[in-house]
C-alpha cells in the first residue's frame, strides 16, 4: 500500500479480533501505530507481538477526557496523527422488544458516541498533519436488518454510517477523507467461542451468500486500504466485507 509507511496511526478497540488483526496489518505496511483499550495488560502483550514502532493508550473511547489525553500522548510521541480508526465497539443480542435501556446505552456509548468523539477529537490533528484519512468501522447489520436481533447494535452501527458521510462532506476540502468498512460476519476468536457450533453460527452461514465467515485479516486489507494513499480520491464511501450480505 502507497502512503501508509511514516504514518502515524490511532486504533480504537485494538485488542479485539478484529483490532489484533488490523494492527498488525498497519505496522506490516509500515505505519506507527497507537494501540488503545480499556486493558492496559492486553494492549502491552500486543504492543510485544508487533514488531513495529508502537504507543500504548489506555482509553475508554465514551469519555472525553480519554481522548484528551490520547491525542496528547501521540503528540508528544510523535508530534502528529494521519490516520484514525475507529474500531472499538460492543454488541448486544436483544430485539427491538427485548433489549434493555441500558444495554442499549452501554452499546451506543461506545459504538456510535465513541465514533463521533474520535473524528471530533483526532480530525482537527489529521488536518493540522497535512491531512489523512479516518476509517469507521460499521457492519452489515446497520445496513440490512440482519438477524432481526442485536437491536442496539444495528442502531448505533447505522449511526455510524451516516456520521461517516456527513463528516467526509465537512472535512472534503480540509485534506481529511472518511470512510467506513462495513464488515459481516468475521469469524474471530471472541466470535466463535461463543457461538461455533450453535444456532446462531448456523443462521450466519446459512444467511452469508459466499457461505463462510469473514476473516479479521479480509477486513483489515480494507482499512489499510482506506487508510493508505491508494484511495486518495475516496471519501465518503462504504467498502462492504460482507460475503455478499448487501447484494442478498
Amino acid at each position: 500500500m502507497r502512503g501508509l509507511a511514516d504514518r502515524r496511526v490511532v486504533l480504537t478497540g485494538a485488542t479485539g479480533g478484529l483490532g489484533t488483526a488490523i494492527a498488525r496489518r498497519l505496522v506490516e505496511e509500515g505505519a506507527s501505530v497507537a494501540l488503545t483499550d480499556v486493558d492496559e495488560a492486553a494492549l502491552e502483550d500486543l504492543a510485544d507481538a508487533l514488531d513495529g514502532d508502537t504507543l500504548v493508550a489506555v482509553l475508554d473511547v465514551a469519555d472525553p477526557d480519554g481522548w484528551s489525553r490520547t491525542v496528547t500522548a501521540v503528540r508528544d510521541r510523535w508530534g502528529a496523527a494521519h490516520v484514525l480508526v475507529n474500531n472499538a465497539g460492543i454488541g448486544s443480542l436483544g430485539t427491538v422488544e427485548t433489549e434493555t435501556r441500558e444495554r442499549w446505552d452501554q452499546v451506543v456509548a461506545v459504538d456510535q458516541l465513541g465514533t463521533w468523539l474520535g473524528m471530533q477529537h483526532l480530525g482537527p490533528v489529521i488536518e493540522e498533519s497535512g491531512g489523512g484519512s479516518i476509517v469507521n468501522v460499521a457492519s452489515i447489520l446497520g445496513a440490512t436488518g440482519g438477524l432481526a436481533n442485536s437491536f442496539s447494535y444495528a442502531a448505533a452501527k447505522g449511526a455510524v454510517r451516516a456520521m461517516t458521510m456527513n463528516a467526509a462532506l465537512h472535512w472534503a476540502q480540509r485534506g481529511v477523507r472518511v470512510n467506513a468498512v462495513v464488515p459481516a460476519f468475521i469469524g474471530t476468536a471472541p466470535l466463535l467461542e461463543r457461538f461455533g457450533g450453535g444456532e446462531r453460527h448456523r443462521a450466519m452461514l446459512d444467511n452469508t451468500p459466499m457461505g463462510r465467515l469473514g476473516h479479521p485479516e479480509e477486513v483489515a486489507a480494507a482499512v489499510a486500504f482506506l487508510a493508505s494513499g491508494d484511495a486518495a480520491y475516496t471519501t465518503g464511501s462504504e467498502l462492504y466485507v460482507d460475503g455478499g450480505w448487501a447484494a442478498r
